[in-house]
């Protein structure tokens, strides 16, 4: 069978680069259902884009690499796609839009896309080889227990990385760029909890609170969660995408609160007030409990100096904190590193090398911010090769 082209992975990206693309057009994926990450996302509302997205919020090898898509096809471009077709939908924090409704729907609407274009999906696809001779990408494929061999003079790369394996994800696009010896850079685990030696923080767990998490390449402002294995939140996500292993994070309990100003003017207007309980009025007080321990936080107000609140406030508002690890690409939302940017157009996402073959979506080496950002590139990233693969080139 001859195709156009050829998608391998029915997710964000590959979908939206089928709604896109012109000719004879096929999807396929090992999946039984397309756009399983779509579907579990953002607490099944699917958080499908953020009003801020651009380049600064996306780590890759050429941080300049992203700017072109995304400049191309904006958030605002899919917020009228997803107005076209009645989905409901409404803001949170930081700019992060969700469904009304049910994330299937984003599903539905993507689906709508491609079947307007004509193009075709094979779900329950296992490909089982793939060469590229005489300008033609020949795959051999199971589906449903049936042997098929399908060529195409277009190949996109759209499988995603290797986070959460329990949805499928298997790391296929790396291995198709190492068969035609494109580079990948170093992957690992991103937007994902980071743990600490076990039962560390098991007093704490449930415990959330506003704060600032930083390393020495990134800073964020939002909640952290304390688990039975260490730390979560937005804030511990958005951060794992900067933390490297056996580096300390810096975490601020209060970041809102000129701690050390209000302990001062509390020493000043009740002084026989206990030192926890001041606390207490600006940290979770199962907090406060756990970190009387550690930095002895007792006695009144009024028997602490200006040296030992200065003290106490600068261990709360620079806590030092080691990981031991993360949960791995189990909890990941997304991988961090793929394929080289290098080897592509930035306004086409095709192949320098060869001619035909494009990468798109989480493959590459880019990786957004938690709130929305991966979406976005997947929709901007589809919509740059779907568009270029409109004008198919002479044999």
């Amino acid at each position: 069978m001859e195709y156009d082209t050829i998608i391998l992975g029915a997710g964000a990206a590959g979908l939206m680069c089928a709604a896109h693309a012109g000719g004879r057009v096929l999807v396929i994926d090992h999946a039984r259902a397309p756009g399983e990450k779509i579907r579990i996302s953002g607490g099944g509302r699917c958080n499908f884009t953020n009003l801020y997205a651009g380049p600064e919020n996306f780590l890759s090898g050429n941080p300049h690499f992203a700017k072109s898509a995304l400049a191309r096809y904006t958030q605002w471009d899919f917020i009228d796609l997803v107005d076209a077709h009645g989905i409901a939908w409404h803001e949170k924090t930081l700019g992060q839009l969700f469904c009304d409704g049910k994330s299937t729907q984003i599903v539905a609407m993507l689906l709508a896309e491609i079947e307007r274009a004509g193009a075709s999906l094979w779900l329950s696809t296992q490909l089982t080889e793939l060469t590229h001779r005489d300008g033609r990408f020949v795959l051999s494929v199971q589906k449903e227990g049936t042997a098929h061999r399908i060529r195409a003079r277009n190949l996109v790369l759209a499988t995603g990385g290797k986070s959460i394996p329990k949805m499928g994800a298997t790391g296929l696009a790396y291995d198709v760029a190492r068969q035609f010896g494109l580079a990948v850079t170093q992957t690992r685990p991103a937007l994902v909890p980071l743990t600490f030696p076990e039962g560390r923080f098991a007093d704490l767990s449930g415990v959330s609170l506003p704060v600032r998490a930083r390393t020495a390449r990134g800073s964020f402002d939002e909640a952290m969660l304390f688990t039975h294995r260490g730390l979560s939140g937005p804030a511990i996500l958005q951060i794992s995408s900067y933390w490297q292993e056996g580096e300390a994070i810096h975490v601020h309990l209060a970041p809102q609160t000129d701690l050390l100003a209000a302990l001062r003017e509390a020493r000043q207007a009740a002084g026989r007030v206990q030192l926890k309980t001041a606390l207490a009025r600006h940290l979770p007080g199962r907090l406060v409990e756990y970190l009387a321990n550690v930095l002895r936080l007792d006695g009144r107000l009024a028997d602490q100096s200006d040296a030992r609140l200065t003290e106490i406030c600068d261990a709360l508002t620079d806590w030092s904190l080691t990981p031991s690890g993360s949960e791995g690409y189990r909890t990941a939302e997304v991988t961090l590193g793929g394929i080289a940017t290098d080897g592509f157009s930035s306004s086409s996402m095709e192949c320098k090398t060869i001619p035909g073959l494009y990468a798109i979506g989480e493959a590459m080496d880019v990786t957004g911010w938690l709130g929305g950002y991966n979406f976005q590139w997947a929709w901007a990233s589809g919509h740059a090769a779907g568009t270029a693969l409109q004008s198919p080139r002479s044999d």
